[in-house]
Protein backbone atom coordinates (compact mmCIF):
# COMPACT_ATOMS: atom_id res chain seq x y z
CA UNK A 1 0.00 0.00 0.00
CA UNK A 2 1.11 3.46 -0.91
CA UNK A 3 1.08 6.31 1.38
CA UNK A 4 -1.24 9.06 1.03
CA UNK A 5 -0.18 12.27 -0.55
CA UNK A 6 -0.05 15.68 1.50
CA UNK A 7 -3.54 16.60 -0.15
CA UNK A 8 -5.17 12.61 0.46
CA UNK A 9 -4.37 13.08 4.01
CA UNK A 10 -6.20 16.31 4.51
CA UNK A 11 -9.02 15.42 2.90
CA UNK A 12 -9.05 12.27 4.94
CA UNK A 13 -8.55 14.36 8.25
CA UNK A 14 -11.87 16.19 6.61
CA UNK A 15 -13.43 12.89 6.15
CA UNK A 16 -12.55 12.25 10.05
CA UNK A 17 -13.34 15.66 11.44
CA UNK A 18 -17.13 15.49 9.39
CA UNK A 19 -17.92 12.25 11.50
CA UNK A 20 -20.01 12.14 14.57
CA UNK A 21 -19.65 9.21 16.93
CA UNK A 22 -22.42 7.45 17.91
CA UNK A 23 -23.71 7.47 21.58
CA UNK A 24 -21.48 9.87 22.90
CA UNK A 25 -18.24 7.59 22.27
CA UNK A 26 -15.43 9.43 22.11
CA UNK A 27 -13.64 10.25 18.49
CA UNK A 28 -10.66 8.86 17.81
CA UNK A 29 -7.94 11.36 16.81
CA UNK A 30 -6.83 11.61 13.48
CA UNK A 31 -3.93 9.42 12.62
CA UNK A 32 -1.55 10.23 9.58
CA UNK A 33 -2.87 7.49 7.16
CA UNK A 34 -6.07 5.73 7.16
CA UNK A 35 -6.85 2.40 9.71
CA UNK A 36 -6.38 -0.83 7.34
CA UNK A 37 -9.55 -2.44 6.95
CA UNK A 38 -10.06 -5.82 9.08
CA UNK A 39 -8.92 -9.17 6.98
CA UNK A 40 -12.33 -10.80 6.21
CA UNK A 41 -12.99 -13.80 8.00
CA UNK A 42 -14.90 -16.55 6.68
CA UNK A 43 -18.26 -16.39 7.72
CA UNK A 44 -20.48 -19.45 9.53
CA UNK A 45 -22.35 -21.65 7.05
CA UNK A 46 -25.98 -20.50 7.39
CA UNK A 47 -29.12 -19.05 5.51
CA UNK A 48 -27.82 -15.83 3.28
CA UNK A 49 -30.32 -12.94 4.23
CA UNK A 50 -32.87 -12.05 1.72
CA UNK A 51 -31.65 -9.25 -0.05
CA UNK A 52 -34.10 -6.46 -1.08
CA UNK A 53 -34.19 -6.02 -4.93
CA UNK A 54 -31.83 -3.78 -5.83
CA UNK A 55 -31.11 -2.17 -9.61
CA UNK A 56 -30.87 -5.22 -12.10
CA UNK A 57 -32.33 -7.94 -9.93
CA UNK A 58 -35.75 -7.66 -10.97
CA UNK A 59 -36.43 -8.11 -14.84
CA UNK A 60 -38.42 -11.31 -15.97
CA UNK A 61 -36.73 -13.41 -19.23
CA UNK A 62 -38.74 -11.74 -21.71
CA UNK A 63 -37.61 -8.57 -20.96
CA UNK A 64 -33.93 -9.75 -21.13
CA UNK A 65 -34.70 -11.44 -24.28
CA UNK A 66 -35.99 -8.32 -25.98
CA UNK A 67 -33.60 -6.07 -24.37
CA UNK A 68 -30.58 -7.97 -25.54
CA UNK A 69 -31.93 -8.10 -29.11
CA UNK A 70 -32.25 -3.94 -29.15
CA UNK A 71 -36.42 -4.75 -29.46
CA UNK A 72 -36.98 -2.21 -26.43
CA UNK A 73 -37.26 1.19 -27.83
CA UNK A 74 -36.07 4.09 -25.49
CA UNK A 75 -38.15 6.07 -24.31
CA UNK A 76 -35.29 8.64 -22.90
CA UNK A 77 -32.04 9.04 -24.43
CA UNK A 78 -29.09 10.50 -21.69
CA UNK A 79 -25.70 11.27 -23.63
CA UNK A 80 -23.13 12.13 -20.75
CA UNK A 81 -20.27 12.71 -23.26
CA UNK A 82 -18.05 15.76 -22.32
CA UNK A 83 -19.44 16.18 -18.60
CA UNK A 84 -17.33 15.57 -15.81
CA UNK A 85 -18.17 13.14 -12.75
CA UNK A 86 -20.12 15.86 -11.23
CA UNK A 87 -22.13 17.70 -13.87
CA UNK A 88 -22.40 13.87 -14.91
CA UNK A 89 -23.98 12.65 -11.89
CA UNK A 90 -26.33 15.70 -11.55
CA UNK A 91 -27.51 15.60 -14.63
CA UNK A 92 -28.09 11.56 -14.21
CA UNK A 93 -30.36 12.10 -11.23
CA UNK A 94 -32.23 15.31 -12.47
CA UNK A 95 -32.80 12.67 -16.00
CA UNK A 96 -34.23 9.72 -13.84
CA UNK A 97 -36.22 12.42 -11.76
CA UNK A 98 -38.15 13.45 -14.92
CA UNK A 99 -38.22 10.07 -16.92
CA UNK A 100 -39.87 8.25 -13.29
CA UNK A 101 -42.10 11.59 -13.59
CA UNK A 102 -43.05 11.48 -17.23
CA UNK A 103 -43.93 7.44 -16.35
CA UNK A 104 -40.82 6.32 -18.53
CA UNK A 105 -40.14 2.64 -18.80
CA UNK A 106 -36.24 2.65 -20.80
CA UNK A 107 -33.65 4.95 -20.44
CA UNK A 108 -30.37 4.77 -22.33
CA UNK A 109 -27.72 6.37 -20.60
CA UNK A 110 -24.74 6.88 -23.01
CA UNK A 111 -21.76 6.76 -21.76
CA UNK A 112 -19.02 6.67 -24.67
CA UNK A 113 -17.07 2.93 -25.17
CA UNK A 114 -13.87 2.41 -24.03
CA UNK A 115 -10.93 3.40 -26.26
CA UNK A 116 -9.39 0.74 -28.71
CA UNK A 117 -6.13 -1.00 -27.65
CA UNK A 118 -7.80 -2.59 -24.67
CA UNK A 119 -7.69 0.46 -22.24
CA UNK A 120 -10.25 0.31 -19.13
CA UNK A 121 -13.50 2.10 -19.26
CA UNK A 122 -14.15 5.57 -18.39
CA UNK A 123 -14.15 7.14 -15.12
CA UNK A 124 -18.73 8.19 -15.73
CA UNK A 125 -19.22 4.31 -17.26
CA UNK A 126 -17.23 3.05 -13.78
CA UNK A 127 -18.95 4.99 -11.29
CA UNK A 128 -22.54 4.97 -13.20
CA UNK A 129 -23.20 1.51 -11.28
CA UNK A 130 -22.54 2.45 -7.83
CA UNK A 131 -24.23 5.86 -8.60
CA UNK A 132 -27.27 4.42 -9.53
CA UNK A 133 -26.89 2.03 -6.74
CA UNK A 134 -26.38 4.86 -3.82
CA UNK A 135 -29.52 7.16 -6.02
CA UNK A 136 -32.43 8.19 -4.22
CA UNK A 137 -34.17 6.70 -7.43
CA UNK A 138 -32.52 3.37 -6.53
CA UNK A 139 -36.18 1.98 -5.76
CA UNK A 140 -37.57 2.85 -8.72
CA UNK A 141 -34.84 0.82 -10.86
CA UNK A 142 -36.37 -2.51 -12.01
CA UNK A 143 -32.70 -3.01 -13.84
CA UNK A 144 -29.44 -2.04 -15.54
CA UNK A 145 -28.39 -4.10 -18.57
CA UNK A 146 -25.79 -3.73 -21.39
CA UNK A 147 -27.08 -1.85 -24.62
CA UNK A 148 -27.51 -3.78 -27.84
CA UNK A 149 -25.10 -2.52 -30.35
CA UNK A 150 -27.93 -0.45 -32.78
CA UNK A 151 -28.25 1.58 -29.37
CA UNK A 152 -24.93 2.25 -28.46
CA UNK A 153 -23.51 -1.29 -27.56
CA UNK A 154 -20.55 -1.31 -25.01
CA UNK A 155 -20.95 2.65 -24.84
CA UNK A 156 -24.09 2.65 -23.49
CA UNK A 157 -26.69 1.03 -20.89
CA UNK A 158 -30.14 0.64 -20.26
CA UNK A 159 -31.96 1.68 -16.66
CA UNK A 160 -35.55 -0.12 -16.78
CA UNK A 161 -37.38 1.79 -14.46
CA UNK A 162 -40.36 0.15 -12.48
CA UNK A 163 -43.83 0.77 -13.44
CA UNK A 164 -45.48 3.31 -11.39
CA UNK A 165 -47.94 1.59 -9.09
Amino acid sequence: MRPLSAEERALWRRVVDSVRPLHGAPAAEPSEDPPLPAKPRPAPAAAAPARAAGPGTTLDGSWDRRLARGLVPPDRILDLHGHSLATAYGLLDHRLEQAIAAGNRVLLLITGKPRSGGERRGAIRAAVGDWLAASRHAGRIAAVRNAHPRHGGAGALYIVLRRKK
